[in-house]
Parts: C-alpha cells; structure tokens; sequence
C-alpha cells in the first residue's frame, strides 16, 4: 500500500492536465511521483516474470519497439509497454501511473520499452535488463551529449547489463567499438546487406569514430532486399519476406532489429511466419510516416529530429511532392544541424513555421528553395496549409521536428499515440 497516495496523485495530476489540454499529461504526472516516490519504477520492472526487454539508440527506438511488442503479443504475450513514446525517467512514471492497478502493480509477462540514451543508463543501474537492443549513434542533440563518444559510453553501460541477451547493430561501428570493449557472450547481431547500405546515398548515417574498422560480424537477422517497401531477408537461417508501411532502408534496418530481439526473447517459441506477417500489417508509429486525412485529404506526417532523421527522411520523399508544410520547433536547441542537411530533394515549401521558422526559411533559402509562405504562429500555419486547394498530385506532407509534431496533432485533434492505421 506504500505506493497508493503517490498513483492517486499522479492519476489526479494526469487528470488536471488533460483537461486543460487534450492529449497532454504524458510527462508531468510522471515528474510529480518521480519525486514523491522514486522506488515505484524499479518496483513495478522487477516484477514482470519474463523481465525487462530495452531498446535504445540514437534512432528508430519508438518504431523498433512497437514492432516487438506487437510480435510479442501476436505470440500471446502480455506487454507492458510505453505507447506515447515517453522514453525519459518521467515517461516511464507517466505509463505506470495510467496502466497500473492503484498500488502500482501491473498485469503482464514483461516490459518491453524505449528508452532514451542517456537515461537508459541511469535507469539500468537500478534495474537490470533481460535483453538489450542497441540500435545505433547518430550525430545528436549537441547541447545534451556533445559528441558522439559520450553516448557510445552510455550505451555500452547499458549493453553490459543485459543478463540474458544483447541485440547489436552489425553495420555501425560505434555498436562494433561498444562490444569489443565489453566483450559480452550474450550477443547476437542484425543489419542490411552491404548492397542496400551502398544504394543509399547517404547510407545509414552512423557517427564516425574516428578508430580503425572492426570487421562485421556476421548477423543473424539480415535484410537483403529492401524495394518499395517490400523486404527480403532471412532470420536464422530461414528467408523471410515482409511489408513495411514506411519509406526507406532505416525502417527495414529498424525490422531487423525487432526480428532479432523477439527471436532472442521469445526463444524457442518464437514463429518466424507469425513475425513477419505480424509486421506486414503494423502502421507506423504515430508521425514516423503516418498517414491520415486532414479535410477530406490525405497528408503525411514526417517526424525529423536529428540531422540524418532529416536526412534519409528527405531522400525517400516521393517526387510527386506538390503541397509541403516545414515546422521546427522549441525542441531544436541548436538549429545550425539544419545546414548539415542535403536539401535537395525539396522542390519547394508553401509554409515555414514553428519556434524555429527564422532559422529554416534561411536555411531554405540559401539553398534557393521556393518558399510561399513564412507563418510563425504554427497554428495560423496549420489552419492556412490544410486550406490550401487540393493537390493535383501526390499528398500533403508535414515535416516537424518533436515539439511541432505534438503541438499539430494536437491541434489538428490526433490525441491518441495508437489511433494510427495502416
């Protein structure tokens, strides 16, 4: 009964705040019971029989680990997990507070989460992890980890905790660099093809590290094929094929991964045919490619938040691209990682808006991209692009980086992390 009055404090801020905003309340509830009883999170991920399951990375956590805890419950299992994409110490609070029972206690077989690099760390050390999925690093936020190093650290503070598995990232060699210095006999590793990566014109993106190469290990996961959405590949040892709903070999690499991890968690109960037709029915996480319709309309919403998310979101843009709305928002701390951006594939953009709308229309227009309009207020921004007369061709694009993606979809009345279709 110890965790009671800090569940209904938490429920009751939760409440508070979705009142006053819609769709909101995702990290604040979190926050208050962080500080009034910071033993619940350890608690509750001790609990579950089955352990922990975290994936972590610079990039893709939120889309990996939705296709594992789908596959998961497609085997029957029941997951725990952190839906809204809160991936920092308080988002785990947060989930708690809205899924657990009034003393904090939750039903399940285990906790499949997210986990955002650098509180991955902290949080590890209380709680050990079962299995560990290391994704990859990436040039990042600057004002948060500086270089590129400090978030290898991190991670492989988190990879040698793993107690029963560690899942790697054979085609980065910052993961390479990660387990030749903890030389875990727990791993096992999935990647593309070197064929993909090499049609990719700005590869895969990872942040060099400036020491000798380490030879690629051989995965057990591997995508080899990657063609308008369609991929090939094999799981150990046994050829799969599977439908993305996402553009791009950053999303196969990301179905790799999860193939690997519930291969490895789900062990000798795992189903290779069951995986992949699970993924092949998977929308994508909400604005990661998410389509809908806005006025009768389709659009697109296109989540950017690190220069080669940018990056390789841009190159598979399709070409027909008539109508395209671009927000940066408050989360953007550093906009100069703007200019490190090949904007090429832009034919033009109708509005710039967000807390950052300065920085990108100069961005834009040092590189001579035709720009219609430059609206900071998103929502006057919102309201005048989704007037905009029907596209001739192709869709409506929004691309946004975190801070602007919550506040449209809020505006536009997308609350719900999970009402996303295929």
């Amino acid at each position: 009964m110890f965790y009671v009055p800090a569940i209904l404090i938490g429920r009751l801020v939760r409440l508070a705040v979705r009142l006053v905003r819609p769709g909101g309340g995702s990290a604040l509830p979190g926050l208050v019971v962080s500080k009034i009883a910071p033993g619940l999170l350890a608690r509750t991920l001790s609990k579950f029989p089955e352990g922990l399951v975290v994936i972590t990375g610079s990039a893709g956590k939120s889309t990996t680990t939705k296709m594992v805890v789908a596959i998961a419950r497609a085997h029957g299992k029941k997951v725990f997990t952190n839906p809204s994409t809160a991936n920092i110490t308080q988002g785990f609070f947060s989930s708690i507070i809205e899924r657990s029972d009034i003393a904090g206690r939750i039903q399940g077989d285990v906790a499949i989460l997210e986990m955002d690099e650098g509180h991955a760390a902290e949080i590890t050390k209380r709680i050990k992890p079962q299995h560990v999925t290391v994704l990859n690093v990436l040039d990042d936020q600057l004002d948060r980890f500086v270089d590129p190093l400090l978030v290898r650290n991190k991670l492989a503070d988190v990879a040698q905790r793993a107690t029963e598995a560690l899942i790697l990232n054979a085609d980065d060699q910052n993961i390479l660099q990660i387990f030749n210095s903890i030389k875990s006999q727990k791993a096992s590793w999935f990647g593309l093809s070197s064929q993909l990566i090499s049609n990719s014109e700005h590869g895969l993106g990872n942040s060099p590290t400036y020491l000798a190469p380490l030879p690629r290990p051989i995965p057990a996961t591997e995508v080899v094929e990657f063609k308008n959405s369609l991929a090939k590949g094999f799981v150990a040892g046994e050829q799969i094929e599977f439908a993305l709903p996402n553009r791009g070999i950053h999303f196969a690499l990301d179905a790799a991964a999860a193939l690997e991890t519930s291969r490895r968690y789900l062990a000798s109960e795992f189903d290779t045919k069951l995986a992949t037709k699970t993924l092949s029915e998977l929308p994508p996480v909400f604005a990661r490619g998410e389509l809908t319709k806005v006025n009768g309309v389709d659009v697109e919403f296109i989540l950017v938040q690190n220069p080669m998310s940018f990056q390789l979101n841009l190159d598979n843009l399709p070409a027909d691209q008539e109508q395209i709305m671009v927000a940066i928002g408050t989360d953007v701390h550093d906009p100069s990682w703007l200019w490190t951006v090949d904007l090429k594939k832009l034919p033009k953009v109708d509005i710039v808006s967000g807390f950052n709308y300065a920085e990108m229309a100069l961005r834009l227009a040092y590189e001579e991209i035709e720009i219609d309009r430059i609206e900071p207020n998103l929502e006057k921004a919102i309201d005048d692009f989704f007037a905009l007369p029907k596209p001739t061709a192709g869709r409506r694009t929004v691309i946004f980086s975190a801070d602007a993606m919550r506040r449209t979809r809020r505006y536009l009345g997308f609350t719900d992390p999970e009402a996303v279709e295929r």
